[in-house]
């Protein structure tokens, strides 16, 4: 196990959870982020799919469908 760590000792439970309890905290605040610009993503889309409408324009792929 010593080869592993490179011949340190292994650390304390207690500096194992305190390490936890930070890594658990920042990765609530940063899948807060995420979600929040996955929305503003969704959003974004929605208009670009809205205007596109309006202004007639479709994808070459979807032609065929708009012609069906």
């Amino acid at each position: 196990m010593r080869s592993l760590l490179g011949g340190a000792k292994l650390p304390k439970m207690d500096v194992l959870k305190e390490e936890g309890r930070k890594l658990t905290a920042k990765k609530k605040q940063l899948y807060g982020e995420y979600q929040k610009a996955r929305r503003d993503m969704q959003e974004i889309v929605t208009i670009k799919a809205n205007i596109d409408t309006l202004l007639g324009y479709t994808e070459p792929g979807r032609k065929h469908e708009k012609e069906r």
